[in-house]
């Protein structure tokens, strides 16, 4: 069966109420064919997360309905696998303590997720050579699954290059990255193009991926990020053991919440026009509420990009994926990513990448 989770944001829940909740799920689960495997119960943030085999979403749903009327506020399909590499678990944890009959425990979904970024590594391969390649990127995995298990992360499996890690623990996190950076030699770093950042967040948001608000938002530190520092959310500057994040301060960079208000808009911007060649600086100062010059200066000053540039970067990327993913029609890579014309969008990608975009494809399809 398909395996959901859920989200209930219930104000002034207790970890009891939900042991109870949760009791009531199982005695209902077999009439709507439903496995109610765990849950997790954040009493700060106020908010449950259930996991749940079951047949389909509105099996969830009428389940809850009927054993304790808390209907959840959205329901994604999930994979066990990486449930218990995001959460470390997929059934009840073995610190519960029985209350009167009622297995009792609060374990916040919350968690610290460090994102590395490294350059695409087929492009890495055509500049440097596949064993050269090779040999950078085997230093680099071994290096970072070396701290992980000397630090508690847990590696997640996702598409892509570089690595996503999920902590318990912000000053794990923390230490766990500068360690990476302390341990991995310098010229290897940079051959890589390493960018880290740390973010965090709960399974369930706004995005129907888990984890995906905090993950899409880790790729957004990492993209305005110097490789000679280490990005932080706000909320992981406060999670962090203060001691830490003051003697480390030189090699964190850590935005404002109103830059990191400013990033989301800038990227959820990019992401809506992309597409549209006729989408350009004036409009994309309009969207942003902004004046040209202001853009201009604020984009600088935050990504290190002008305006257009980072417009032209965020295409490009966006067409490297859409040839990742096995469209190999060059005109209707640069039509699907704003460029006025194949011959220009070649030029771009030729002058951004050294290479031209049907030699990237030839190189992806030797894969």
């Amino acid at each position: 069966m398909p395996l959901y989770m859920d989200i209930h944001s219930v104000p002034g829940v207790k970890s009891r109420d939900v042991a109870e909740a949760h009791r009531m799920d199982l005695l209902h689960q077999g009439e709507y064919g439903c496995n109610c495997m765990t849950y997790w119960i954040d009493e700060d943030r106020e908010t449950i997360f259930c996991l749940i085999e079951a047949t389909d979403r509105d099996a969830v749903k009428n389940m809850h309905s009927k054993a304790h009327g808390l209907v959840p506020h959205k329901i994604i399909e999930v994979s066990s696998n990486i449930v218990q590499s995001f959460l470390g678990r997929i059934y009840d944890p073995d610190d519960a303590v029985m209350e009167n009959g009622l297995k009792v425990f609060a374990n916040p979904g919350f968690r610290v997720l460090l994102i590395a970024e490294t350059m695409d590594q087929t492009l890495m391969r055509s500049h440097l050579g596949t064993d050269a390649a090779n040999t950078l990127i085997a230093t680099f995995n071994a290096e970072v699954r070396k701290q992980l298990l000397l630090h508690n992360g847990s590696e997640v499996e996702h598409p892509g290059e570089g690595f996503l890690v999920s902590f318990a623990s912000a000053s794990q996190a923390v230490k766990c990255t500068l360690a990476i950076k302390d341990q991995l030699p310098e010229e290897v770093a940079q051959s890589l193009d390493l960018h880290m950042a740390i973010n965090g967040g709960e399974p369930i948001e706004k995005s129907n991926n888990l984890f995906g608000d905090a993950i899409q938002f880790g790729h957004y530190l990492c993209s305005i990020l110097s490789k000679e520092r280490v990005a932080l959310s706000a909320q992981i500057k406060e999670l962090a053991s203060k001691e830490l994040v003051q003697n480390q301060k030189g090699r964190l960079y850590i935005l404002s919440q109103a830059d990191e208000d400013l990033l989301k808009l800038l990227y959820a911007t990019l992401e809506e026009k992309y597409a549209d060649q006729y989408f350009d600086l004036s409009e994309f100062s309009r969207a942003m509420a902004m004046s040209q010059t202001q853009l201009y200066r604020k984009l600088t000053t935050l990504t290190g990009h002008a305006s257009n540039a980072l417009l032209k970067e965020f295409r490009l990327e966006k067409a490297k994926e859409f040839m990742q993913k096995g469209i190999h029609s060059i005109s209707q890579v640069a039509f699907d990513t704003g460029f006025s014309s194949p011959s220009y969008f070649t030029k771009c990608f030729k002058s951004r990448y050294g290479l031209l975009p049907m030699e990237y494809i030839e190189l992806l399809q030797r894969q």
